[in-house]
């Protein structure tokens, strides 16, 4: 019988991670809920599981900054990317009407993307809790009747509650980008085909100049950057990593190239991984 295989998340099952999870590796990977991202990095890096799924930035709120700090502290690879649009419904136990409702629970982020809402709504008290779907869970183990949650559809299902008011989020662009990792590979099977990305991580020296002189080094192949982050560099106040996200296979020559360039330039360079670019 084939082994079915484990994915890390953090959060509770029926996490907006877990929709991730389904998105890059289909329904039969047993999502393995983890309470903090460490955890998650952890889990996949000591063999407990065979895949990783983390958030990296959201259209709204900007970049996990905890998770990139991760990406360098743990010697994993970055396989595959996903979006996942982030839709807040208003849940409540079964048989729990909407004139019953008081109290409304969820994760602050997702308070906070409802306030449209809220203003509709003065008489409800918004309570911060741990987690989304977490707060789904907490009001269907507490019977709650005055009391609903907002998270995904899919805590609803996983948990037995039942949908009162769907996509009450201010607004519809809102999208969360995840990274699917793995234990690095010296060659990975199935590799090709599509438009595919680089994410890697390099410091520069701290002269004037530095920065744009290691950009360049994509600039002047006609290499685009979809994405740039800078990370404090510990150890070294006020100097910077950088993270950067190139739309190009790492295997191509002009990528080859850009890489030697940089190296060159660079005092720290590491390539976090090549993978299909997401939809």
């Amino acid at each position: 019988m084939k082994k079915q295989m484990r994915a890390a998340f953090q959060g509770e099952l029926g996490a907006f991670s877990q929709i991730a999870v389904r998105q890059l590796l289909g329904e039969d990977a047993v999502p393995v809920a983890c309470e903090r991202f460490e955890q998650v990095f952890r889990s996949l890096k000591e063999g407990r599981v065979e895949r990783a799924v983390v958030p990296i930035e959201n259209t709204l709120h900007g970049s996990i900054h905890e998770n990139y700090d991760h990406l360098l502290n743990f010697d994993l690879e970055i396989t595959g990317e996903t979006s996942v649009r982030i839709v807040h419904n208003l849940i409540a136990a079964p048989g729990v009407k909407w004139n019953q409702i008081r109290r409304v629970l969820s994760h602050p982020v997702a308070l906070n993307q409802c306030l449209k809402f809220f203003a509709a709504n003065p008489h409800l008290e918004r309570v911060t809790h741990y987690d989304t779907a977490g707060s789904v869970k907490t009001i269907m183990e507490e019977k709650a009747t005055d009391a609903a949650a907002i998270a995904s559809a899919v805590a609803s299902e996983i948990y037995g509650a039942h949908i009162l008011k769907r996509s009450i989020e201010d607004d519809r662009q809102n999208y969360t980008r995840f990274f699917l990792l793995e234990r690095p590979a010296k060659k990975r099977a199935g590799e090709g085909g599509g438009e595919r990305k680089t994410s890697l991580v390099f410091t520069t020296r701290n002269t004037p100049g530095a920065l744009f002189r290691a950009l360049s080094a994509f600039a002047l192949r006609d290499l685009s950057l979809t994405k740039i982050e800078s990370r404090p560099l510990r150890g070294k106040p006020f100097e910077y990593l950088f993270y950067v996200d190139v739309l190009a296979d790492v295997a191509d020559a002009k990528m080859q190239k850009a890489l030697g360039h940089l190296e060159e330039l660079a005092d720290f360079l590491r390539v976090l991984g090549c993978y299909p670019r997401g939809k």
